[in-house]
């Protein structure tokens, strides 16, 4: 009878494994009837040699199963998912999902924290008083059907066969296969029951995928997924190349999402959160995404959005006197001015810089088991496309001593350039992915 030996050869020498082969093994990883060095081999023969769609289907439909799933009727009808590949100063989930919960859309968001330079939506919300993030399954699912939206932490009881395989993946050289990131991705969403998904494809210096063409094969890949296996699936390919919105740090990014849903944060964020939530409701609602953007912006100016945030946050135990007052959140002791050594015109604010330093005074993690400083951070006073003027701040370093502020102060200038030419302008959406409607 053929076991795992057989299909790491079958693999190795560029077979196609077949579905219940690939449903079969993935059961038996999960309960610890193969070991990870058999598992390991596995991963490095299907790095070298690719899957098939129907491989990667197979996969990805074999790890949403590996544990607890929330059904489609376990949500509310017209129940929307988006998932963000993860960049500088992402803070979109904390605009989006009280956005499009605004606009009638119900949404369950599983977030995780953030490991290296891209930080994490949990860790953002963590700078919140008292909010809860350990939402067990069936305490989420009713906060969604009563206030029509959740944002928790991932469980260990939904895709175990992923929490598995990723920590194999990232200590066996395998972290950077297509196939691989897609159903990781693919199978979460799927187990978290909405039918319509969105995601948001980062591009550039600051992201998984530093260029077009490999994001736009990442974004076809889990389109493909999903379709095949019954879900509505948009993706969005967004810049990364400069940091997202002028926050980059747990507090400051909170701070950032609460303006914007007030009506007055950066344009790219406006602008990206608009972009995403319309393409939500659209698919929730069957409009076009024009007529869905024309509806989410009345909601930003009329405050129904922010309210919306203000309820989810009362929903989770914690502090909804953030919402107006948002100096309640950790604020750092030491906030310098980086200031801009000549004047002209910012032609490129590197994201992956950014980050590092952002990191680097605590706002992110190099390794899992550090601690993050939720109050620390970069604030960027101008953005790419904007005018510095010599001696008046690009930016303010907030840090946790005078230190840690000279250090970052004088590697987050390098980070600036400054031409003599105003660079045109570029959209943050880059392209869109899309596939007609899902055949099950």
């Amino acid at each position: 009878m053929a076991g795992m030996v057989d299909w790491i050869l079958a693999k190795r020498s560029g077979q196609e494994l077949p579905a219940d082969v690939i449903r079969q093994m993935i059961a038996e990883y999960t309960r610890g009837d193969i070991p990870d060095y058999q598992m390991a081999a596995m991963l490095m023969a299907m790095w070298f040699r690719g899957l098939t769609e129907a491989e990667t289907v197979a996969l990805t439909e074999a790890m949403a199963r590996s544990g607890s799933v929330i059904r489609p009727e376990d949500l509310p009808p017209g129940a929307a998912d988006k998932h963000s590949t993860g960049g500088v100063g992402d803070k979109t989930t904390l605009v989006v999902v009280p956005l499009v919960a605004a606009a009638g859309v119900p949404v369950a968001k599983l977030s995780g924290r953030g490991l290296g330079h891209t930080g994490g939506t949990l860790d953002k919300l963590a700078a919140i008083p008292g909010f809860r993030t350990d939402l067990p399954l069936p305490r989420l699912l009713a906060q969604v059907h009563h206030i029509g939206a959740a944002m928790a932490g991932q469980t260990a009881e939904l895709v175990p066969a992923d929490q598995k395989l990723y920590a194999l993946r990232d200590v066996t050289g395998t972290v950077d296969s297509m196939p691989l990131v897609a159903a990781s991705i693919m199978s979460k969403k799927l187990a978290l029951g909405a039918m319509n998904i969105v995601l948001d494809v980062k591009v550039g210096r600051g992201a998984f995928m530093p260029d077009l063409a490999a994001a736009r094969a990442l974004a076809e890949t889990m389109v493909a997924i999903g379709t095949r296996l019954g879900r509505r699936v948009t993706a969005l390919l967004t810049d990364m190349d400069h940091p997202l919105g002028r926050a980059v740090g747990n507090a400051l990014e909170v701070k950032e999402a609460i303006a914007a849903l007030a009506g007055h944060g950066p344009a790219d964020l406006v602008d990206l959160a608009l972009g995403l939530g319309s393409e939500m409701v659209a698919a929730s609602r069957g409009i076009s995404p024009q007529e869905a953007r024309g509806h989410l912006t009345q909601l930003l100016r009329s405050g129904a959005a922010l309210a919306k945030l203000e309820a989810i946050i009362a929903a989770q135990g914690g502090d909804p006197r953030v919402v107006e007052n948002p100096d309640l959140l950790p604020q750092a002791p030491v906030v310098e001015p980086v200031t801009a050594p000549d004047s002209g015109w910012v032609a490129g604010i590197d994201a992956l810089a950014v980050g590092r330093i952002a990191m680097d005074l605590g706002a992110g993690r190099k390794h899992k088991e550090d601690v993050i400083d939720l109050r620390t951070g970069v604030q960027l006073a101008v953005h790419v496309g904007q005018e510095a003027v010599a001696g008046r701040p690009l930016a303010w370093v907030h840090a946790a001593n005078p230190d840690a502020a000279a250090k970052a102060s004088a590697r987050l200038r390098q980070a600036f350039t400054i031409a003599g030419e105003q660079p045109p302008p570029r959209s943050i959406i880059l392209d869109r992915v899309a596939a007609d409607d899902p055949t099950p």
